[in-house]
């Protein structure tokens, strides 16, 4: 018979993501870590998907107010730079830094969650007392909260994992916590679709407050005995922090990372304006139904993955991260190209072919430009959850910025190419998608202009394991 202790090495080894165990980091203890992304996920399909539809179809709530009150969660985005350096430089008699975020991150997202229904409730003019502005600042003030709280929790998170992780596991850790995002975003998504298919108030009430609840429920399970008592003296917590602008100069003072911030800007703003356009695209030009159209989000997903795959296998193998974030670039002009030619050419293979290529091309590049700030060698008063937010902000301010840009620029140009101003060669709704693509195939050729000095110089990896570091993936 084979030995136990050999029996149970050959299961874990065949567990997904066995290799981004650690001695610091055992397999138990990282799949609860990991809860955090799903809360997260969850979130963000309530947000930016079920409660939009909701709002504007069922509630009859103004598409315009529906877009603020979508966009709040991105307003709050810059300020995950100053969440990270807040974890980087707390102080506490226990000694615990991402632990009292993690925590009250988690209080903000149910709290945004608990309060939301009864807001939109009263949003929607199922109103008998207070007064007219109440449910307007109820559902900002519900938004504002759930914001707040996922970009606390994730950054914290993120952060906590980056510190638990051994160099040689990163790759793995951020692997799996960036699938337990997907997974959570999917099969939240079933389920709340499912469960407001026959639509009442009550139904809404008892769906959002349940994921509140679920919410807490799984950060309190994912936070439990992650961070190790490390107890402060009294003049340790008394030691005044240093301010967040000389951190944030000690950040950008290292060579590559302010260019590094503008390609990932640049390169956010070029892969995430189609987000709103490529369904509509899909059915308003090329016919294709509404089933047939729902097979890009899962062709982008796999593209994503598999990105995120090639990323991981590369960054093992010490490949530079910026010349593998330029062929993420490429790899993305390609697909919007293809994207563009669909409808001449009628073809909705080749339309399927270009939403793969623009999640596989976006993927290699977050997780290539992710690992190159995180390279950074941490001097100064910079630490990881400070080099963390800041990607996610500039990540996350540019994504909210491009899919607005997207959309706003598609129903423009569309206005005048229909009323004949480009004249009659581009009459046509085509014309507005067709110009959104270019512009973004435009962003990704000066994205990689910003990039070409950083290809030339890995001046901010101080030792080949430095680039090995995913472990801090925003989603």
């Amino acid at each position: 018979m084979m030995p136990r202790a050999a029996l149970q090495r050959m299961t874990i080894n065949m567990l997904p993501f066995s290799d981004a165990v650690s001695e610091q980091l055992p397999l138990r203890q990282l799949l609860r870590l990991s809860l955090f992304q799903v809360s997260v996920g969850m979130a963000s399909v309530m947000l930016l998907g079920t409660l939009n539809r909701v709002m504007i179809v069922e509630l009859g709530v103004a598409a315009t107010i529906v877009a603020m009150m979508i966009a709040i969660p991105v307003l709050v985005a810059p300020f995950r730079a100053l969440l990270g350096f807040r974890s980087d430089t707390y102080r506490s008699a226990i000694g615990w830094k991402r632990i009292p975020y993690l925590w009250f991150g988690s209080l903000w997202q149910f709290g945004g969650l608990a309060i939301m229904p009864m807001a939109l409730l009263v949003l929607s003019g199922d109103q008998v007392a207070g007064p007219d502005w109440a449910g307007t600042v109820g559902a900002a003030l519900a938004f504002l909260m759930t914001g707040v709280g996922m970009h606390m929790t994730q950054t914290a998170g993120l952060a906590l994992a980056a510190d638990r992780a051994t160099e040689e596991t990163r790759p793995q850790v951020v692997a799996l916590l960036y699938v337990m995002f997907l997974v959570g975003m999917g099969v939240s998504a079933v389920i709340i679709g499912t469960l407001l298919r026959d639509f009442s108030a009550l139904r809404l009430v008892q769906v959002v407050q349940g994921t509140a609840v679920v919410t807490i429920v799984l950060n309190v399970i994912a936070l439990w005995k992650q961070e190790r008592v490390n107890p402060m003296t009294r003049a340790e917590r008394a030691v005044p922090r240093p301010p967040f602008t000389e951190a944030w100069r000690d950040l950008t003072a290292q060579a590559g990372v302010a260019r590094l911030l503008v390609v990932v800007f640049l390169g956010t703003l070029a892969f995430q304006m189609q987000d709103v356009l490529l369904e509509p695209y899909g059915g308003e030009i090329l016919g294709l139904s509404v089933s047939a159209t729902t097979l890009l989000t899962a062709l982008w997903a796999i593209g994503a993955l598999i990105g995120f795959g090639l990323a991981a296998r590369g960054l093992k193998r010490d490949r530079d991260p910026h010349r593998m974030a330029a062929a993420g670039i490429l790899m993305g002009v390609a697909a919007f190209t293809a994207v563009i030619f669909a409808a001449p050419l009628d073809s909705p293979g080749l339309f399927y072919s270009g939403a793969f290529g623009i999640g596989l091309g976006g993927g290699l590049f977050s997780v290539c430009t992710l690992t190159s700030i995180m390279a950074f060698d941490g001097t100064g008063t910079a630490g990881k959850g400070l080099a963390l937010g800041a990607w996610g902000a500039a990540q996350a301010t540019a994504a909210g910025a491009s899919i607005f840009a997207g959309g706003a620029l598609r129903d423009g140009i569309n206005a005048l190419a229909l009323a004949g101003d480009f004249g009659p060669a581009l009459a046509t709704a085509a014309t507005g998608y067709s110009t959104v693509y270019h512009i973004e195939i435009a962003l990704l050729f000066m994205t990689l202009v910003a990039l070409g000095p950083l290809v030339k110089s890995r001046s901010i990896h101080a030792a080949p394991s430095a680039t090995r570091g995913l472990a801090d993936f925003p989603t």
